[in-house]
Parts: structure tokens; sequence; C-alpha cells
């Protein structure tokens, strides 16, 4: 009996629907639309829920849009990987507003400063999507186990967040331990008090950082973090590097707003960090299968349709139980508030 040759696996081939004018158009409405929320917070202000909520409602709106234009342009599986692609990352997303929130506390960030550091995490946040948008789409062009690969990361990161939230250590923000702000410290003195939206002021004839900038730099290296977790999931959802870049890019475009509107909420999402470690270890499985299908056709793979009902499912689930778990936080808070007040 003739001995069975290995069986080889060649690199996948990328496809995708950017084309050079379409990806130009795009990056073009991106940069618009962030020199646009950097004229809106040229001038430091507390933001109001209803100036919150319109933003949010146009930065829903804005993708949603869309999702209608490649549905029709590109026909229904191109659109329903966007979608799901979309939903992965707005869920990621929220994620990352609750480290936000622990670093404008933990920096005790005036209300009026708030949005402006938010501004500068997004567009951080973007230029690291895009480098490693463009890595991950290398590397699936050349190595045949690069879904293996993306998958075992997803699936320890899976692990991580499940951990943590298990531990109570899922949100945890120690500012005098991070890397990147003592590193700042190291090489300039900084200030104790805000100075508006500055980072840097002279004073005594040298050259001083802000707490702004401190807060400013945690927050870049959390994006770092991020984009390590989500750019290999919504590769788990479209191998197209235009609809990985496309779902990020609305994703991340509307956080700022997102903050005010969910701040309030965000505290009574309890489960959520349940609900990602169960969507990213469904990913991860994903691509392995699908990774697994390339070596032995036998192997079944994951449709988009079913993955788009079990990220659904998933998110429903946590926030109904998140929501059931705290039922009670809102009239307890009243109440202490109540005893609080003088002449009580």
């Amino acid at each position: 009996m003739p001995p069975i040759a290995p069986l080889e696996v060649s690199p996948p081939t990328l496809t995708t629907i950017g084309t050079p004018g379409l990806w130009a158009i795009t990056l073009a409405a991106v940069i618009a639309l962030l020199i646009l929320d950097f004229v809106v917070t040229r001038r430091p202000h507390e933001v109001s829920m209803r100036e919150a909520v319109g933003w949010s409602a146009f930065y829903i709106a804005l993708p949603l849009g869309f999702a209608v234009f490649v549905w029709q342009r590109w026909g229904g599986q191109i659109g329903l990987e966007y979608l799901t692609g979309y939903l992965v990352e707005k869920s990621l997303s929220v994620d990352n507003l609750f480290v936000f929130m622990l670093l404008l506390g933990a920096f005790a960030v005036p209300a009026a400063l708030q949005q402006r550091v938010l501004l500068y995490g997004i567009v951080g946040a973007l230029v690291l999507r895009g480098i490693f948008i463009a890595l991950g789409a290398a590397v699936l062009a050349n190595l045949a186990w690069a879904f293996l690969l993306f998958g075992g990361i997803l699936l320890l990161t899976a692990v991580k967040i499940l951990r943590d939230q298990v531990t109570g250590r899922g949100h945890e923000v120690d500012v005098s331990q991070m890397r990147s702000v003592r590193l700042l410290q190291r090489f300039m003195p900084v200030t104790e008090t805000y100075h508006g939206p500055r980072m840097t002021i002279t004073e005594a004839g040298r050259r001083t950082a802000t707490p702004f900038a401190l807060v400013v730099v945690a927050v870049f290296a959390t994006d770092v973090v991020f984009a390590v977790d989500s750019v290999p999931a919504v590769y788990g959802i479209t191998g197209d590097p235009y609809l990985v870049f496309a779902t990020n890019a609305f994703a991340l475009l509307g956080l700022r707003a997102l903050y005010f509107v969910l701040h309030g909420a965000l505290s009574k999402l309890v489960h959520l960090g349940y609900g990602l470690a169960a969507i990213l270890a469904f990913i991860g499985i994903k691509l392995v299968l699908h990774w697994a299908h390339g070596v032995w056709p036998g192997v079944p793979q994951i449709d988009t349709l079913v993955s788009l009902g079990v990220i659904l499912a998933i998110l429903v689930l946590v926030t109904a139980t998140s929501l059931y778990a705290t039922r009670g936080r809102a009239g307890d808070e009243l109440a202490s508030a109540h005893v609080a007040e003088p002449g009580h």
C-alpha cells in the first residue's frame, strides 16, 4: 500500500470589496468625522444627555445605512458579514467603555474634559486597528495556519476574561502601576492640576506635563490591548480587510457619545464579561474549525448567519441577567442618597 501523502494546505486567498476608490472615500469620511468631533469638542463642556443621545443616534444610523448600501451593492452574504462584524466590534467597544470610565475616574478628569480624552482614545484606537488589520491581512495571506493562530488568541483571551470576571478583577485599574504613565513621569515632571485640554505647560521655565497628558497616554496604552482582541475577532467573521476596517471604524467613531449615554448603565452590566468571553470563545472555535476544514474537508464550518444568531442570543441573555441581578440597586442608591441629605 503506497504511503499517504500529507495534505498540503495553501494560505487562503483574501477577497475584498475594497477598491482603491472605496478605500479613499471611506478614509476621507473617517477623517472628516474625526475633524467634526474635534470641532464639536474644541470648547470643553459637560455633555448633556440630549447631546449624547443625538450623536449616538447619528453614529448608529450611519453604519446601518452603510449596511444597506453594502447589502444592495454586494449581496446578502457580504452584508451579513458586515453586520455580524459590526455587532461583535460594538459589543467589544462597550467593554472598552468600562476601562475608559475607570481611567477617567482614577485620574479625576473634570467632566468638561472627558469627551476630549475619549476622542484622543478613539483616534489612537483607529490608528492601531489600522496597523493590526494590515498585519492580520498579511498573516492570513501568507500563513496556512493563520486562522488557527487567531483562534488560539481568541480562546486564550476568552479564558482570561472569564477568569477575571469570576475573581472580580475584570475592570481593575491601578494608575500607579501602568508602565506608560510611569515612563512619562520618569521623563517629565507632572503638575497636580488640569489646565484645560493642554497636555504640557511651561512652569518655572521648564516644560511640564499635565494630568491630561497622563490620562491620554494611559488610554493609548489600553488601546493596544483592545486591538489585539478585536481585530482577530472580526477576522473570524469576515476575511475581507476592508470590511474589518469598516466595522472597527464605525464601532469606534460613536464611542465618545455612547460613553455619556451608557455611563449610568455601565455599572449594571455586571455579566457582560461572561458574554464577551462566550462570544470570543465561540469565534475562536469558528476560526479553528475553518482552519481544520481546509485540512480535513469533512470538518464542519459555522455559517455567518448562525454566528449572528449566537452572538445576538448571548448579548440578550447577559443583558437580561445583568439587569435582573442589579434590579434593586437603583432603589438602594436613591435611599442612600436620601439618608445622606442634610436635614433628613
